[in-house]
């Protein structure tokens, strides 16, 4: 046989192309697997991350920030450690993005305050002066979808068997059972804010979506 493959070419390319093709799928995949599963400490999003990750895509943030850090020296010296497959396992979708108008945001939990992103939110150039990112001044008015991040929770934890506890359950009532532990944490992000209407909305019972959006950048570490 193998002299038969060394008469016809074209076969034994095909046939080397083969075994070389296999032979780094054996190679790869297992690699490929173990890089793709949760980094150690990794938590899936809490229920407030979700809904501020939900306002980052409404409100496009992607189209100007990525939340990926190449093995570069000019990213990491700037951005901090490289991004790896693990830390994205609870993400659908990734928000790798495309382009940087904007810095990269996957290390932003590392360096930035929650009051920083508060008045940086409410007028960019007041922290960055030059700054071609316009305000977001209605997330401190709007109400942050918050029973629709609880039912995603419920759908990845079911579909994608997102190691989410029993507190995450299906249904109406599980949603309010589970409403005071949001609150608390919306709590948390606004004490460290000074916008007093923003305080005064969270005792309320409502979350401003720029809380929401706060504990998700805080969340990126």
């Amino acid at each position: 046989m193998f002299h038969w493959l060394e008469k016809n070419p074209f076969f034994f390319s095909v046939g080397v192309f083969l075994v070389i093709a296999f032979a780094g799928l054996i190679e790869i995949l297992p690699n490929f697997a173990e890089a793709s599963r949760p980094v150690v400490g990794l938590k899936p999003y809490s229920v407030l991350e979700l809904a501020g990750k939900n306002i980052y895509m409404k409100d496009q943030c992607i189209a100007c920030h990525s939340q990926l850090i190449r093995p570069f020296k000019a990213e990491t010296d700037r951005y901090g450690q490289y991004s790896l497959s693990g830390e994205y396992a609870y993400d659908r979708p990734f928000l790798w993005g495309s382009k940087r108008t904007g810095p990269d945001l996957h290390r932003v939990g590392n360096y930035r305050t929650t009051d920083w992103h508060e008045n940086h939110m409410w007028e960019p150039t007041s922290v960055v002066p030059g700054s071609i990112m316009p305000a977001y001044k209605h997330m401190f008015t709007n109400v942050a979808d918050i029973a629709t991040a609880y039912a995603e929770a419920v759908t990845v934890k079911n579909i994608f068997k997102t190691p989410y506890g029993d507190e995450i359950q299906p249904g109406v009532e599980a949603f309010e059972a589970h409403k005071p532990a949001i609150l608390a944490e919306a709590q948390k992000i606004a004490a460290g804010m000074k916008n007093q209407d923003v305080k005064d909305a969270v005792k309320a019972g409502n979350v401003p979506e720029i809380v929401a959006l706060i504990a998700y950048l805080n969340r990126l570490k």
